[in-house]
């Protein structure tokens, strides 16, 4: 991985800081992005240490669709190469609540900011081609399903419900992004880490956490977590491998659901009214 640059979103905690330490052991540059200045200076220090000749950090709360813009815009200036862009950031919440566009939390960090962020930042990627778009998933996506009449889950919000959809939203967006670049030198996959023990579902309540912390003992540690991650962002393995769904550094089987280019094509549409990546002087809230 040496000359070659990786960004990763959510790089301050889990299976994102995790890639950062294995990406920097392979001689990786790195951006690094995440909320909280010191804990991004402490991922950065340990990127350094664990060998990148380079860490740059951008901090940014990217469930606002402004923050993605603005963050793009600190990424084209100061990266003049990308060849690897890790869309980690995600979360589940407790309770239903809205971001600063009035969006789902969920939906809009889990999927709305990587579509917003990999369109933006996809330029680069093609001038720095070849080039691949690593997107965290889960397992969980084979539960999930569009709820077009309601993305934002107004009626019958349930935080797994709402995680279901936005991670199934994840590989449906991979795979429209692959066929959309193909012959690009883009790539784009995505992959199940695993259930790692890491902060996820610090946030649940009541019964959704019970549940959490039953399973919590057969969790697998965020450096384990993090193999599929750094494999799709480096292994020549997978180079000119695009479209496809990785479970422990393997390709796998996605849910019937995620193969339906309709919904593929309906989720990317929607998503550019969202993000207002089709009207880039408007915010998306104002006509969807």
């Amino acid at each position: 991985m040496r000359d070659r640059t990786v960004l990763i979103t959510g790089a301050t905690g889990g299976i994102g800081r995790e890639a950062a330490r294995g990406l920097a052991a392979m001689g990786a540059s790195l951006a690094l992005v995440g909320r909280d200045e010191e804990r991004l200076a402490r991922a950065r220090e340990q990127a350094v240490e664990a060998g990148s000749p380079e860490v740059r950090t951008f901090r940014a709360d990217i469930s606002s669709m402004a923050e993605v813009r603005r963050l793009a815009g600190e990424v084209l200036e100061a990266i003049p190469r990308l060849d690897v862009l890790v869309n980690n950031a995600g979360t589940i919440v407790g309770e239903r609540r809205t971001t600063a566009d009035g969006y789902e939390y969920t939906f809009a960090l889990d999927h709305l900011s990587p579509f917003l962020l990999t369109n933006l930042l996809l330029p680069r990627l093609m001038a720095s081609a070849p080039s691949r778009v690593v997107t965290v998933s889960s397992a969980a996506h084979w539960t999930g399903r569009m709820h077009f009449d309601d993305l934002m889950l107004e009626r019958g919000y349930r935080p797994f419900r709402a995680y279901c959809q936005a991670k199934l939203a994840n590989v449906l967006f991979t795979y429209e992004l692959a066929r959309r670049q193909e012959g690009t030198g883009v790539t784009a996959n995505c992959l199940h880490p695993g259930a790692v023990r890491t902060d996820f579902g610090k946030m649940l309540r009541g019964a959704s956490r019970l549940g959490m912390s039953i399973i919590r003992p057969f969790e697998i540690g965020p450096r384990r977590g993090a193999r599929t991650t750094i494999y799709l962002a480096s292994s020549p393995d997978v180079q000119g491998v695009t479209g496809r769904y990785f479970v422990g550094r393997r390709l796998a089987a996605s849910s019937p659901a995620s193969h339906s280019s309709d919904d593929a094509r309906k989720l990317w549409e929607a998503s550019e009214r969202l993000t207002g990546l089709d009207l880039p002087d408007r915010p998306g809230k104002d006509y969807f």
